[in-house]
């Protein structure tokens, strides 16, 4: 077992950088940092600065919350979180750490 850190960043579904959309963009920065792997998780509703949004109605599609998640070395989640400020983004995230193992090993 390995300890890291693991940081959230939360983005409204459809949200782009770079004329993609935001996830993969902070996939392949990501990537380049060395960060192993990360994941995208769509909500079934949220509220937040932006009110209340619900997947109960089909004009929603494209308006949900995600989370977007990363875990590795705290280091590189630090520079993870210093490329997204300096390109400009205001996105929420929170950061906290974790203890990382495989099971079977």
């Amino acid at each position: 077992m390995s300890q890291g850190q693991c940081v959230q960043f939360f983005v409204r579904e459809g949200a782009r950088q770079g004329g993609r959309p935001i996830h993969d963009w902070l996939f392949d920065l990501a990537k380049a940092e060395g960060i192993p792997g990360g994941s995208v998780f769509r909500a079934s509703a949220g509220y937040g600065r932006h009110g209340l949004v619900e997947d109960s109605f089909f004009e929603l599609a494209g308006k949900l919350p995600e989370t977007v998640e990363f875990f590795g070395e705290q280091e590189k989640i630090d520079r993870l979180l210093r490329h997204v400020a300096q390109a400009g983004l205001k996105l929420i995230y929170v950061t906290y750490p974790v203890n990382c193992g495989v099971t079977g090993e």
